[in-house]
């Protein structure tokens, strides 16, 4: 379970993720069709990293978030995903066609999320 801060933190960047899926679904249907990996990981930052290709800067979007582009492949390259993690990676990763396949790194930790490019609504 995720405790109040980082679930507040997950909200705020739902909500700066409006203005971004449609760059974030374009940038993972490019990695793919161009055979760089059929797992495109994005990474949700505050800081700088050494990991990943920034592709919305949060100083030029105005935001509280930046967003860098990766693959599975360079997570396991950085073991930030190690070989004897790969197959659970892949079974969990859901259809990047319907999914943002999120590192969300927050202060000094980091969860992997999936955020679905629909917004979904609540049922009543």
């Amino acid at each position: 379970m995720l405790d109040k801060e980082w679930e507040a933190q997950l909200e705020h960047l739902r909500g700066e993720l409006i203005l971004m899926k449609e760059s974030i679904r374009e940038t993972s249907e490019d990695i793919i069709k161009e055979g760089f990996s059929k797992y495109p990981i994005f990474i949700a930052h505050q800081e700088e990293l050494k990991v990943g290709e920034v592709i919305l800067d949060k100083a030029d979007m105005a935001t509280v978030w930046s967003i860098s582009a990766s693959t599975m492949e360079e997570f396991n390259e950085k073991s930030l995903i190690p070989e004897e993690k790969k197959i659970f990676f892949v079974d969990q990763y859901k259809d990047p066609k319907k999914f943002i396949c999120m590192f969300v790194i927050y202060g000094a930790s980091a969860r992997f999320v999936f955020i679905p490019y629909k917004a979904e609504i609540p049922a009543k």
